[in-house]
């Protein structure tokens, strides 16, 4: 089968993207709002006429961000209020929130996250990556479910990365309880949990109009690095000696791009459970192709342990009583 394309270069901006389209009366919540993808992927979505509501960790860094994209596009329907991922009273407090402002949503894309934290826990006790970027999430869609469903056709869009290529899930030691942490491995678990929940609600879903594809948004330097040892960037190749982003790194508007598409494409209308990058459909990974950036490993989108990872995140969540 031939891959689902754009007709758009990779490198195109978000708003690029959505040039032609009108999105007027149609309502997306974009978590991780308040900088860098997020950002751009707001700034889209409201210049396509697109309501927009912005759950955020920092509502004042928020608001700023929502009033400077209002003027920008001249659409001022967008809405900021507080969510931390990290914690699974927030998320329930924030879906309330949420659900009273837009009964239907037609699109959640789950931008937000954490990258190569130091070792820690959220605040009901799960290692703060796999809490934060996979379990935050998992819940907050569960929550807003009835609200994409009474707008299906309507689609998820869970923001993974080529980071998942690190590790598949722990499924002994999630939350790294029995075995030393490792700041890399604990971020590619995360972003294989985020592919494999895109592919099982998608499973769960897809008959009711609700669709869900994983996202790698490519190589952006981002808030995201915040949390890495100062020099490491350097080290692996990310900037150089003056803090210039390598070439081959996107920009945020371009980084933006493949997200928006997902939630917006018409090749994708009815479409689910796949990897995407570069505004496109990826594929296996072949590493002796000779972009061996492009490409997911296997266990990103098994259909097995896909339906594990969201019965055992289940019972992580149903073990907090939150």
């Amino acid at each position: 089968m031939t891959p689902i394309k754009s007709p758009l270069a990779p490198r195109a901006d978000a708003t690029d993207v959505l040039k032609d389209t009108d999105l007027t009366g149609q309502t997306a919540v974009v978590t991780g709002a308040a900088s860098g993808l997020g950002v751009e992927t707001v700034r889209a979505l409201l210049s396509a006429g697109a309501r927009v509501i912005m759950p955020v960790r920092d509502t004042a860094r928020g608001e700023e961000v929502a009033r400077d994209l209002a003027q920008a596009t001249g659409n001022s329907d967008v809405h900021v209020l507080h969510l931390d991922l990290g914690s699974l009273a927030s998320v329930r407090q924030a879906a309330g929130e949420i659900l009273a402002l837009a009964p239907q949503i037609k699109m959640l894309i789950n931008n937000a996250g954490v990258m190569a934290t130091s070792q820690g826990q959220t605040a009901d006790g799960f290692e703060t990556q796999f809490g934060t970027n996979h379990l935050g999430h998992f819940q907050l869609a569960r929550l807003l479910m009835p609200a994409l469903l009474a707008a299906a056709p309507a689609r998820v869009v869970s923001l993974s990365s080529s980071g998942h290529r690190i590790s598949d899930i722990r499924w002994d030691d999630p939350n790294f309880r029995a075995t030393p942490y490792d700041p890399w491995q604990a971020y590619g678990q995360s972003k294989t949990a985020n592919a494999l929940f895109a592919t099982e609600l998608n499973r769960r879903y897809a008959d009711q109009g609700v669709t869900a594809n994983a996202v790698h948004p490519g190589g952006i330097m981002t808030g995201l690095q915040k949390h890495m040892p100062e020099g490491e960037a350097q080290r692996r190749g990310w900037v150089d000696e003056n803090g210039v982003p390598n070439p081959a790194f996107k920009t945020p508007a371009q980084g933006a791009s493949t997200s928006v598409w997902a939630a917006t494409a018409p090749e994708l209308d009815g479409v689910g459970g796949l990897f995407l990058e570069d505004l496109q459909q990826s594929t296996p990974l072949d590493e002796a192709s000779p972009n061996p950036m492009f490409g997911y490993k296997p266990h990103a989108l098994d259909a097995e342990s896909a339906r594990r990872l969201w019965t055992l995140s289940e019972a992580l969540i149903d073990q907090t009583g939150k």
